[in-house]
């Protein structure tokens, strides 16, 4: 740090801070922040297009990441910063095989008071849970994710393990299209809602802490659940509608997906195969089942060109209602196909209040309007887990983001 007399001979003066700022002459480009300033060496000045109260859990966000400008400049902004991450934070990455392992080592230069109590972090896939609970049960590893819904049981009934819910907020949606028929006909969606037991599906393809969606938005988040709740499980209304809608025997349909594990999908074909057995019995309709390629599946879905029921669902970004509700509910998403305004102008309003309480009154319109209007059947809330060997000292997982390992210890 330079002072105010000159420097040694030897000593070399720090450049002075020379303050960059970034930005848009108008909001045109769709984006919510004007320009971005460095204020100091320590601050960072924000301007935005319009108020946006999610802007605090957004900034806590990954992508959020400030990088030093050198790093910037040299890798163009690209996906070179994935390919050569860099930080300040306690392991440094010694080597990358990509899709089997990830290496860390100790940053003993970390800047924090939480050092890490051991020098070597090891990731490893293993895609079959029941691989992964193997190896935490013979110790050789201290710690695994994505816990399989018929483990959760196991893993608590283990003296030498601990399970740790993750509570991420998240949601299994059963979507339809309303630009393909029977799809526009908004009877038709709403007897696909009161036509599926949820419930069942829960009870048995999902882990413990699983629930029944109330709402498209977890209850976890503010204002997720204001509003009425879901249909119940009504077969012989969803029948009546059917039959009002000109489909008294059913129709054909089918039933998209991808073979991916997610929380909210812990067993994307069961789940399928369930909701294809309960359309049939309850309500006569006749359900083909189209495994696709995930990236295939996720462009299809994404700009509405399937013209069956699909099944996606989310997991929260930032815990903010904003979140779930404005991605898939703008007038700007095809996903669902034409968008509603009765939803999208209420979500745009609330957009632009700060106040959770204030905003409330508008997400309750907009949540009874997704009901009453039915793009998609919110379907469950997902449950997952890590499981630790009870001698990792400090083993927590947060609801966002990896877990704090520099707080662990293995006691190797």
């Amino acid at each position: 740090m330079a002072t105010e007399e000159a420097p040694a001979a030897t000593e070399e003066a720090a450049p002075a801070f020379e303050p960059m700022s970034v930005g848009v002459d108008n909001c045109d480009y769709g984006g919510k922040i004007k320009s971005i300033s460095a204020v100091d060496e320590y601050t960072v000045k924000f301007d935005l297009c319009r108020p946006d109260p999610a802007f605090l859990a957004k900034a806590a966000f990954t992508p959020f990441g400030i990088q030093p400008k050198e790093w910037i400049e040299k890798t163009g902004g690209t996906g070179e910063l994935l390919e050569h991450p860099i930080g300040t934070g306690p392991f440094k990455i010694d080597t990358w095989n990509r899709g089997d392992s990830v290496v860390f080592t100790r940053n003993d230069d970390y800047w924090g008071e939480n050092k890490p109590a051991f020098k070597t972090l090891v990731f490893r896939w293993a895609s079959e849970g029941a691989a992964r609970l193997l190896e935490l049960q013979s110790g050789t590893v201290d710690m695994i994710t994505n816990v399989s819904p018929d483990d959760f049981a196991s893993v608590e009934e283990d003296p030498n393990l601990d399970l740790l819910p993750v509570e991420n907020p998240n949601v299994l949606y059963l979507a339809m299209t309303n630009t393909f028929t029977p799809f526009d006909d908004v009877r038709v969606r709403k007897a696909i809602a009161m036509g599926i037991d949820r419930q069942r599906i829960v009870d048995n393809f999902y882990p413990e802490g699983s629930e029944v969606a109330s709402h498209f938005t977890p209850c976890s988040i503010p204002n997720g659940c204001v509003g009425d709740p879901w249909y119940d499980f009504d077969p012989e209304a969803a029948k009546a509608l059917l039959a009002e809608a000109g489909y008294p025997d059913g129709f054909k349909t089918t039933i998209y997906y991808r073979d991916v594990f997610r929380v909210y999908l812990p067993e994307p074909g069961l789940v399928a195969q369930d909701i294809q057995a309960q359309l049939k019995d309850n309500l006569g309709i006749e359900a083909d089942i189209q495994v696709m390629e995930s990236g295939a599946f996720i462009d299809a879905s994404t700009s509405g060109k399937l013209d069956g029921l699909y099944l996606l669902g989310w997991g929260a970004d930032y815990p903010h209602v904003t979140n779930f509700l404005d991605f898939h509910f703008s007038k700007s998403n095809p996903q669902f196909g034409n968008p509603f305004p009765e939803i999208y102008e209420v979500l745009e309003e609330a957009a632009q209040i700060g106040d959770p309480a204030e905003a409330a009154p508008l997400y309750e319109k907009a949540n009874n309007a997704i009901k009453e209007l039915v793009p998609m059947v919110p379907m469950v809330h997902g449950a997952s887990a890590y499981a630790a060997l009870k001698t990792l000292k400090g083993a927590s997982v947060p609801p966002f983001g990896a877990p704090r390992f520099e707080f662990m210890d293995p006691g190797k």
